[in-house]
């Protein structure tokens, strides 16, 4: 680099560094989200919506279930009593239940004060001598027994247990079977305990906490009682183990190919300098992409941050290119020689990524907008900041084994074997075409077999909703909402009765609409007629009508009590479960009421056209959500084939229209068209079914395999192909193999997948690029020697 190009040099160098450090604070400073709307279409309908709000905020996603195992039943019963104990200390948790009556402590207040406005008991029967009479005879059985310890104190104001009712009802798991005073499974081999976090279910933080929480009080536990075992599920669970899987393993598989890439690059430049700068155009292009992302969209999934750097991972190779081939050539013959090469290659990523900008789902248009913007921004720094920052820095890389180039061009040989090859693919994948692709999301997940079985079959045991059924009610009013709740739960009883469903959740149930309230506190008599049929109800019994006075007085003032709100349930686990299940909506509200399977039941499937057949006509909206999410997906992942159809098509005409020769042009496309069809015929003839990160995969092998093609179709055409030039493709292609190679023996699918794509393709897009090239030609017409 000459004198007068050194002032020139380091302005770009500075410029460069100060938009990198203004682009790093502007990504430090965007809202990055894990929100699952990434899967949404831009205009959710209200099904979709509910899906989502439900995964993130619901109370479901909360839930944690816990199984104490080993040592005898009186161990794990004190053992349950200990940990519910500890875990209802603080704020990590809003409700820790495990059968115990005195786990509604904080709740008894409410309960007590406003009893004959929530106890589904009341009506105007319940005061008649008769039934009266059998409620106070219950009440008696219950305080005489050591259940009722916790009644007795109020039994002189509630002889009816209207207390008991509606905590049964609060307790509405089912009938959960009960051993040594705790909920035990149905074996009786594990004590359990339901607990519900503060944290929200897409808060991975704040449920690690409350998992780490659990494992602490139960440490203490442990030790007092030898032997024992605990066992953990729910989503909060899944969420924290899927984060630390995919953490330990980029850590470890970034580790591992960083060594081989890092190895391999040193072997090629033997300078550390060159090695670092060589990832310059890569990282540039990965905050240029956040960068334009969180102008464009406000913020920014991590799901794209995520896929978007691997998207862009050819840019990775433009370094190599740059270096590797300009070492023994000046930075403008290298200028002139190569890089309409590579600005043709950028061209077909842009029109490949640039098709999903046009998406319907937020999601793939940032996708799209990432890997088209870091890209370009990628070969904009190959092409002006790395030859500033080399300068006269030299680049002596290995010569090329003599054989190599001989053996590149005598690969022709295997043309017709390998059209064959690719006939038969194609031929496997349109026999196969409807089984081709995963519509199940769960092949994306990360939990083991083993795992969801033992996470149905302690839902199963504690009849907790696992939020894959959901009853929507729809309403202008929150007391409306309330109504429509209440109306459902009528409909939906007779199939819990009938032993169809397991039961339901509903806000109404925690906060009854006021129409409701003000029904049952009209159906509390007068004092003058309570006190008439409490004295015959009373007859013949060890209980004077006059020591329940206070019962009377309570009653009393039930009947002009005002009407409980959700501010009276603030500080209570009861606020939390209305506004999970009551929530509004713009000037609607909406109520939403869980299902859960009957006990009997040997998977988490409930019967759901007889659950529509109850509902029909009422008006409100039965979802099956897994159903929802995979019709969603399904049509997040057509959209995404066809995006990128699309995108190759465009690649196509960008290639006629840049290479104006039909020859030229097969040579190029022929060899990416190969590559892609063997991989995922291959793919699917191991066994593996396609998913959207195998597409995202495939997008890449195209954006890498493109770059090979046109280099080789460019190397053969050239009498004086220079062997550097070949090396240069080659690096670049064995660093996208190791880094994705790595990546294939990842544990956690979503990175598995795009390893076992990208890693094989690269290495077939390089070798199908040498083997369908057009045959060298010299000077005079003939082949090359």
């Amino acid at each position: 680099m000459s004198r007068a190009q050194l002032p020139r040099a380091g302005v770009v160098i500075v410029v460069w560094a100060l938009l990198l450090g203004l682009g790093a604070w502007f990504v430090a400073n965007t809202r990055f989200t894990t929100d699952l709307s990434f899967f949404l279409p831009a205009r959710p309908t209200p099904a979709q919506q509910v899906l989502v709000e439900q995964l993130r905020e619901g109370v479901v996603s909360r839930l944690l279930m816990v199984a104490i195992e080993g040592g005898d039943e009186a161990a794990r019963g004190q053992a349950s009593r200990a940990l519910r104990e500890r875990l209802a200390r603080g704020d990590t948790f809003v409700a820790v239940q495990n059968g115990e009556l005195e786990a509604f402590d904080k709740e008894l207040g409410v309960l007590l004060q406003h009893r004959y406005q929530l106890s589904p008991a009341v009506d105007e029967q319940r005061f008649e001598p008769e039934p009266l009479r059998q409620a106070i005879l219950d009440g008696i059985d219950l305080v005489s027994s050591p259940a009722g310890l916790l009644f007795k104190p109020h039994f002189t104001r509630d002889p009816t247990g209207e207390m008991l009712e509606v905590l049964t009802g609060w307790q509405s798991q089912g009938q959960i079977a009960m051993a040594d005073g705790v909920w035990v499974s149905r074996d009786g081999a594990r004590a359990l305990l339901l607990l519900q976090t503060r944290a929200a279910g897409t808060d991975t933080d704040g449920q690690a906490a409350a998992i780490e929480r659990v494992r602490e009080a139960f440490a203490g536990v442990a030790r007092e009682h030898t032997g024992l075992r605990l066992e953990i599920s729910g989503p909060g669970l899944f969420a924290v183990q899927a984060r630390a899987a995919i953490q330990g393993d980029i850590a470890q598989l970034t580790l591992f190919s960083a060594i081989g890439i890092n190895l391999l690059l040193f072997a090629m430049y033997r300078r550390v300098r060159l090695l670092l700068f060589t990832t310059v155009p890569v990282i540039s292009g990965s905050v240029a992409g956040l960068v334009a992302v969180g102008l464009v969209h406000d913020s920014i999934f991590a799901i794209t941050a995520g896929f978007g750097a691997a998207l862009i991972g050819e840019a990775v190779d433009y370094g190599i290119y740059y270096f590797v081939q300009s070492g023994r050539a000046a930075r403008e013959a290298w200028q002139r020689r190569y890089w309409p090469t590579i600005r043709l290659g950028v061209a077909t990523s842009v029109c490949g990524f640039g098709a999903l900008l046009f998406a319907g789902f937020p999601g793939l248009a940032q996708l799209g907008l990432y890997a088209l913007t870091g890209v370009i921004t990628a070969a904009a720094v190959t092409r002006l900041v790395l030859p500033a920052m080399a300068g006269d820095l030299t680049v002596r890389t290995p010569q090329l084994p003599a054989f190599v180039v001989p053996l590149v061009q005598r690969l022709r040989v295997l043309r017709w074997p390998v059209l064959a090859l690719g006939v038969l693919a194609l031929a496997h994948i349109v026999e196969h075409r409807q089984a081709l692709w995963e519509p199940n999301l769960s092949a994306l997940s990360s939990v083991s077999a083993e795992e969801a079985q033992r996470d149905t079959q302690l839902r199963r045991d504690l009849g907790a909703p696992d939020a894959r059924y959901i009853v929507v009610v729809r309403a202008p009013s929150r007391e409306a909402a309330l109504q429509g709740a209440e109306a459902a739960g009528r409909r939906l009883a007779p199939l819990v009765e009938q032993g169809l469903i397991g039961g339901f959740d509903s806000p109404a149930r925690f906060l009854p609409s006021e129409a409701l309230q003000r029904q049952r506190q009209q159906s509390l008599p007068e004092p003058a007629a309570l006190r008439a049929s409490l004295a015959r109800a009373t007859e013949d019994l060890p209980l004077s009508a006059a020591r329940l006075a206070p019962f009377v007085q309570d009653v009393a003032d039930a009947r002009n009590a005002p009407a409980l709100t959700a501010k009276d349930l603030e500080g209570t686990a009861l606020a939390l479960a209305v506004d999970s299940l009551l929530q509004p909506h713009g000037d609607a509200w909406t109520a939403l009421l869980p299902l859960r399977p009957a006990a009997t039941s040997e998977g988490s499937d409930i019967p759901a056209q007889a659950v529509r057949d109850a509902l029909a006509g009422s008006g409100v909206l039965f979802l099956d959500l897994k159903t929802e999410f995979e019709a969603v997906y399904g049509d997040y992942l057509d959209e995404a084939i066809t995006l990128s159809l699309a995108g190759m098509a465009a690649i196509a005409l960008l290639m006629a229209a840049a290479l104006r020769h039909t020859r030229r042009l097969v040579a190029v496309l022929l060899p990416i068209a190969v590559t892609v069809v063997i991989v995922i015929a291959g793919l699917h003839a191991l066994g593996v079914r396609l998913h959207l990160l195998h597409l995202v995969g495939v997008l890449l092998i195209v954006a890498v395999g493109s770059n090979y093609a046109l280099f080789l179709e460019r190397w053969q055409r050239d009498e004086n192909g220079d062997p550097q030039s070949l090396l240069s493709i080659m690096v670049a292609c064995a660093t996208t193999v190791i880094g994705f190679g790595a990546l294939a023996s990842s544990s956690v699918p979503v990175l598995s997948a795009v390893g076992q794509t990208v890693a094989p393709g690269a290495l077939l897009a390089l070798l199908l690029s040498a083997v369908l090239a057009p045959r060298a030609t010299s000077a005079a017409g003939g082949p090359r020697a």
